[in-house]
């Protein structure tokens, strides 16, 4: 495929039988439009400074174009272009679909050609153009008047939401990636399967080889023992039995006979029981931060990036090798950084309790508060009574889980600046000290995106009222941290 066929051609659903799910269908009205703005420029031998070579200058055109907010530019012309970053988008929301498929083995019903209707919804026809704030979709008639519409592309959400004017933003396709596993409709969907808060003992079946390749020699018999037993039995359960029971006290003396065999010495089913719940625990954080694996590997013979077999091969152009590694390496040092700047500021706030006169007394109860807030989902107001406090005020003030988000996210970012900045000059991106442009921009970005991955959805789970659901990355890493400081 040519590389700039990409703004012409968009990813739609196919509901062919037994194809992929998805097929790219040419829109002649984006080619049109594309093929009059670039090729006319590069004809134009005076221009020829100007014309945008790289695939970043295509898009900032096109951007600026399509949201452009003093509507110098007609209306037609907004729209054609934003038919062509409407293409453009589409092959990295198919990317993260097939990534999300990806992530879940063993047991689940479900492929990446289900998450399609939530995120690939745009006919590649339909005329749409943002209002001059670039908050709302506006579909235009027959005659190019511009009317509101009830029904939303995802794709042109993706654009509409996309910083194009600030250089610390990171690139459409991530960012049209980062939407894709962050749309609600599609959460919600992983979420009627189980994905959110998983049992221990469907962790444990459904464990991987990728995972078990990360655990010690004993857990992973641990494993493969559990699956020899409980998988047998869940094989021959009805449809519609119970999802991933309690294993049994036959189930575990059965095990307990196969480990044994293999010298793993266990006496009892409840330290069985206790053991399995501790490789469990291993399994959820890889579940956590796991799923960031490249869609691609290198090939041996020619040193490129190529898709992984197990992924269907209709994909997308991948990222750069370069971005990739960085990429990799934000996400795992962003897992680190996370975790040891909860602990730091749990143990400064027990800390700064301990020393107030008003509320030492309660400095021993602010775990306990916080594994209520977070592990039973619990209002302050709710809290209150159970800790012995006086009112939900008084429980805000010793609990404050906004304050103590935003501390733990200013840690967080402080900690992932120092490790990218180290990456950088190591990678030879930036010079010794940065200038402070660069700097002032890795922080902007680095910021951005660990909003995006982590704080966002904590913030509003925080701001959220009744019946909240504690989901986000950050309140997962805080009920490890609690489970951890048990033992």
């Amino acid at each position: 495929m040519d590389a700039s066929s990409r703004y012409w051609e968009i990813c739609r659903i196919s509901l062919e039988r037994g194809k992929l799910g998805y097929e790219y269908r040419l829109v002649p009205t984006a080619r049109e439009f594309f093929k009059k703005q670039f090729m006319e420029l590069e004809s134009q031998s005076e221009l020829s400074n100007s014309i945008p070579r790289q695939n970043g200058d295509i898009q900032a055109v096109l951007l600026s174009y399509f949201q452009a907010k003093n509507y110098s530019i007609d209306v037609t012309s907004r729209a054609q272009a934003g038919l062509c970053l409407r293409c453009d988008v589409s092959y990295p929301i198919l990317k993260a679909c097939q990534k999300i498929d990806n992530l879940f083995g063993g047991e689940k019903q479900f492929t990446y050609r289900d998450l399609l209707p939530f995120v690939l919804n745009d006919d590649g026809q339909t005329p749409i153009v943002l209002d001059r704030e670039g908050k709302t979709q506006l579909i235009l008639d027959n005659k190019g008047e511009a009317k509101t519409t009830a029904y939303k592309f995802f794709t042109v959400e993706v654009l509409r939401t996309f910083k194009s004017n600030s250089q610390s933003s990171m690139s459409l396709e991530n960012w049209a990636y980062l939407q894709t596993k962050q749309n609600p409709e599609l959460k919600d969907f992983l979420s009627e399967f189980g994905f959110k808060q998983l049992s221990d003992w469907a962790l444990l079946n459904r464990a991987r080889s990728t995972q078990l390749e990360r655990l010690s020699v004993r857990d992973r018999t641990l494993v493969e023992v559990f699956h020899t037993v409980y998988r047998r039995d869940r094989r021959q359960q009805p449809k519609g039995a119970k999802k991933c029971p309690y294993p049994s006290n036959i189930q575990l003396q059965e095990m307990l006979t196969y480990l044994q065999e293999q010298n793993v010495k266990i006496n009892t089913t409840i330290e069985l029981m206790k053991q399995l719940r501790q490789v469990a625990k291993q399994l959820r954080q890889y579940d956590i931060w796991s799923y960031r694996e490249p869609l691609e590997i290198q090939d041996p013979d020619t040193g490129d990036s190529v898709p992984r077999p197990d992924l269907p091969h209709n994909s997308i152009n991948e990222l750069e090798v370069e971005q990739g590694e960085v990429l990799e390496f934000f996400h795992q040092q962003l897992r680190l950084a996370l975790s040891g700047a909860i602990e730091k500021e749990i143990g400064d706030r027990i800390t700064s309790l301990q020393k107030s006169k008003k509320y030492a007394c309660f400095a021993a109860k602010f775990i306990p508060g916080l594994q209520l807030y977070y592990g039973q989902f619990m209002s302050l107001k709710e809290i209150a009574p159970l800790l012995g406090m006086t009112s939900w005020d008084q429980a805000r003030r010793v609990l404050n889980p906004g304050e103590l988000l935003a501390k733990i996210r200013a840690l967080t970012v402080q900690q992932l600046l120092d490790k990218m900045l180290e990456k950088a000059q190591d990678m030879g991106l930036t010079k010794i000290p940065p200038d402070p442009d660069y700097l002032k921009n890795l922080s902007e970005q680095i910021e951005a995106f660990a909003d995006a991955e982590i704080f966002q959805q904590a913030a509003e789970e925080i701001k959220a009222g009744k019946n909240r659901s504690m989901n986000s990355i950050y309140a997962q890493q805080l009920r490890l941290y609690f489970e951890q400081i048990k033992e």
